[in-house]
């Protein structure tokens, strides 16, 4: 258990930092100081007396990033209630303007909307300040959170987390110095899912850090200009965005042909590739201290150009299961195609493999960070979560003797070849997606052999003239070069073309189990 108690480090943190700014909404420039928020939060606990709700009830919260989805987060945790899915419900605000849409026959919550000013001015008649900030008991061991997993492989799970368990990530948060006293963070992640939550929301809250939060889809476009505006001191990021950029404004300029020409000079390829590393630098806002990759597997190529030109880049791996960080090694003592250190003190990792170092196996954890269980479903948390703590992953992977993870694939997604050798299709679509034309793949097993599913870059035809009478014979083409790339048994039989993009989750993940039949 963790000696630090959740709910205690936001009061501290509100107090301690009351005049900073605390959230900042990137599209009407409306801005909350930690004064302001934990203003806020008083009067939504108000409400929520007004309305009966009581520590342990479950609290709905559906939207987009802007800071009330903040402060009814935040304010339903330090009241001692749960955020929750919808399963059913009381009443619905809406969280833009606080307005009651809907309520049960027997619920009174417009009239604790409409005399809430009253109420609060009664509570607090001298005003709100720091001294009145006194938030629930809430012991370590209770449950704060249920967080519903993307559902890649199947049907969405409710994880249940404790305030231990978030306590484990945000305590490594702040002593790892990723947010300080008034440092900057866009939040463009959705805040529902746990990396997001974690590390754009709970941590820097923590510690005194000011959220913008940007509440739109996050195009390169739209990020390069935030990140321009704000200049965050650290990044988290998912590998979509990195991979995009890599994919439409990188790979094009390497490969025009003088400065590809220049690029295999000695000397003369140090002095290019550092003009792009600062230019890269200068899209991300050129203050942060690093960008950190987590939520899916990173493409190897990016993530190989991106270690060529020393940009400061990490990648992390964690699970909604453990709300969610497993492992992170900051930039400068990262190991490429790692997936950073498992956390010390807080988390344990094992291989299920006779030879954990050379030989993949399932990825189990045990700590701080991991889960009560899943949400009225025992028989999936037998499945997974053991007597003893041990979190069956359903990754694969290797463990260096120094704690490095290396993660190959999903255990649910390997496929096997017909002479029983693994087959991790995550890292042929990897190269796939690489190549030219290709928007989007996902590898199967058809009829004994290895089928790609392809989304052509139409995008990228028609900049280069190609015309849709050409695609079987460019499809062609690739499948003859990625299997080049690939082992033997890797190779690719057939290439089939889908004529729309894949069906996806929240956080822009494949739904695999919807393609695999």
């Amino acid at each position: 258990m963790m000696k630090e108690n959740l709910i205690k480090i936001y009061e501290r943190s509100f107090i301690d930092n009351w005049e900073l700014p605390a959230l900042t909404d990137y599209n009407t420039g409306e801005r909350m100081t930690y004064g302001d928020f934990a203003r806020n939060i008083a009067r939504l606990h108000l409400l929520f007396e007004s309305c009966g709700v009581k520590p342990g009830d479950r609290i709905a919260l559906i939207g987009k990033n802007i800071p009330n989805w903040v402060t009814v987060f935040m304010g339903t945790m330090t009241y001692g209630a749960v955020i929750v899915p919808i399963l059913r419900l009381r009443a619905v605000f809406q969280l833009e303007d606080k307005k009651l849409l809907a309520q049960a026959d027997d619920e009174k919550a417009d009239v604790a909307l409409a005399t809430l000013d009253d109420k609060f001015n009664e509570r607090y008649p001298n005003g709100f300040y720091r001294n009145d900030i006194h938030y629930a008991e809430v012991p370590n061991d209770a449950l704060v959170e249920i967080n519903y997993t993307s559902g890649t492989t199947g049907f969405s799970k409710g994880v249940m987390l404790t305030a231990n368990n978030l306590a484990g990530n945000v305590v490594y948060g702040i002593n790892s110095g990723l947010h300080f006293k008034g440092s900057r963070d866009l939040a463009f992640l959705p805040l529902a899912h746990a990396f997001g939550c974690a590390f754009d929301m709970l941590v820097p809250l923590a510690v005194g850090g000011h959220i913008t939060l940007l509440g739109r889809i996050p195009s390169p476009k739209i990020l390069v200009k935030a990140m321009a505006e704000v200049k965050p001191n650290v990044v988290f990021t998912v590998p979509l965005v990195l991979e995009k950029i890599y994919s439409k404004m990188i790979v094009p300029m390497i490969s025009r042909g003088a400065l590809r020409w220049a690029l295999a000079v000695p000397y003369l390829d140090r002095r290019i590739y550092g003009q792009i590393r600062n230019k890269l630098i200068e899209a991300f806002g050129g203050q942060f201290e690093e960008v950190i990759v987590g939520g899916a597997p990173f493409n190897a190529e990016v993530e190989d150009f991106l270690y060529k030109i020393k940009f400061p880049f990490t990648v992390g791996y964690g699970m909604t299961e453990c709300g969610p960080l497993v492992s992170h090694t900051p930039w400068r003592e990262f190991v490429p195609h790692s997936a950073g250190r498992i956390l010390p003190g807080i988390m344990e990792c094992k291989i299920l493999s006779d030879d954990p170092e050379n030989i993949p196996g399932e990825i189990c954890v045990r700590g701080e960070n991991v889960m009560q269980g899943y949400f009225h479903n025992s028989d999936a948390t037998e499945k997974v979560l053991h007597e003893d703590g041990w979190l069956h992953t359903g990754d694969m992977g290797t463990l260096n003797a120094d704690g490095t993870l290396f993660i190959r694939g999903r255990l649910k997604t390997m496929l096997l070849s017909s002479s029983g050798q693994n087959i991790y299709p995550e890292e042929i679509e990897a190269k796939l997606n690489n190549m030219l034309y290709v928007s989007e793949s996902l590898v199967v097993m058809r009829e004994g052999k290895l089928v790609a599913l392809v989304y052509p870059d139409y995008d990228a035809m028609d900049q280069l003239g190609v015309t849709r009478d050409k695609l079987d014979g460019l499809m062609e083409e690739i499948r003859n070069e990625l299997n080049k790339l690939v082992a033997p048994y890797e190779r690719i039989a057939k290439i089939q073309l889908m004529a729309t993009e894949f069906d996806k989750t929240p956080k822009r993940s494949i739904k695999r189990y919807l393609y695999s039949n």
